[in-house]
């Protein structure tokens, strides 16, 4: 009896430490890891996020970029870091992509992680620098399908959406353009504003101004429906290619092993961000759809993603490096 109840009141110390630290969290400055280069989509959320955060926890939520190793570099950190909250992750298209790509991949996406929630997702874009003859999908696709390995693309990186979207492209619509790399969207939409390259493939919020300047074209997006702020450019899907879906994610996620209230309290309080008209407008105005889940609807995007990209990687005969 002396036991049971020993272990009773142990039970009851443990729950209540718990508690307090979900209450107290944050306890000091807060960690967010961008695993790209400032200026990407996932910049952008974290960014708008990170700032509300600060103001409603009382605690400075830092964004800390992490670009490198097809952003294993920032994933490794997160991966790492003590299962406290104090260390957050903004994954995106790679973090469900690597599995598929990188030999012997230094993080388990489901194992490693605690899901936050899916923030937000925006559609990857195929643009053209204005120089550039196309002025329509089906024409692009001509001239590059009559000039094989003539033409550069721009993406935001191995593995990310973006690049996999686009050799998905490839393979179902018999093109070879060649792929040149970018640590994040931002440093690839520079690279084809400045003509460095004709052809880009990358997440639609950094590109936005610029095709709303009209120094890039927008010939198609990847999402299953045409973007609302971009009513005359169409999907992929529509195109030619039916089912065609690559839009890029971005989640907030913890270390496995972060205590559920501590979960749970950044999943509300994200949520809630999220959905302040201000933020909506903002996410809609720059290129992105709110989504806001759960983190259990979360994991079940992350699974179902890890196992579409391999297949996708397969079928394109993308083998990890």
């Amino acid at each position: 009896m002396r036991a049971l109840a020993l272990t009773a009141a142990l039970l009851a110390l443990t729950g209540n430490v718990l508690a307090q630290g979900a209450t107290a969290y944050p306890v000091r400055p807060v960690r967010v890891v961008v695993p790209f280069a400032p200026g990407g989509g996932s910049d952008i959320v974290s960014r708008l996020v990170a700032q509300r955060l600060t103001e409603s926890l009382g605690q400075q939520f830092i964004v800390d970029n992490r670009p490198g190793a097809s952003a294993n570099i920032g994933h490794a950190i997160v991966a790492k870091a003590a299962p406290d909250g104090h260390s957050i992750l903004l994954g995106s298209g790679n973090f469900v992509a690597n599995p598929a790509l990188v030999r012997n991949n230094p993080y388990d996406p489901v194992k490693d992680f605690a899901p936050i929630t899916y923030a937000a997702t925006s559609p990857n874009v195929l643009l053209v620098h204005s120089s550039l003859a196309p002025t329509t999908f089906k024409d692009f696709m001509t001239l590059v399908k009559a000039n094989p390995r003539k033409f550069n693309y721009a993406s935001s990186g191995l593995g990310t959406t973006s690049h996999l979207g686009a050799e998905f492209l490839k393979l179902e619509g018999g093109i070879d353009i060649v792929h040149v790399p970018y640590n994040g969207a931002g440093p690839a939409v520079l690279a084809i504003v400045g003509n460095q390259v004709p052809i880009a493939f990358v997440s639609l919020p950094p590109a936005h101004p610029h095709i709303k300047s009209r120094v890039l074209r927008a010939l198609a997006i990847t999402s299953p429906q045409r973007f609302s702020t971009l009513p005359d450019v169409p999907t992929i899907a529509e195109s030619g290619f039916p089912g065609f879906d690559a839009d890029t994610p971005q989640m907030f996620l913890v270390p496995a092993g972060t205590p559920k209230a501590i979960v749970s309290r950044l999943n509300s309080e994200i949520v809630r961000i999220l959905d302040l008209p201000e933020s909506r407008e903002r996410l809609t105005v720059l290129g992105f759809e709110k989504v806001g889940s759960s983190p259990e609807e979360t994991a079940r995007r992350i699974q179902n993603d890890v196992a579409k990209w391999i297949k996708v990687c397969k079928l394109a005969g993308i083998k990890p490096e």
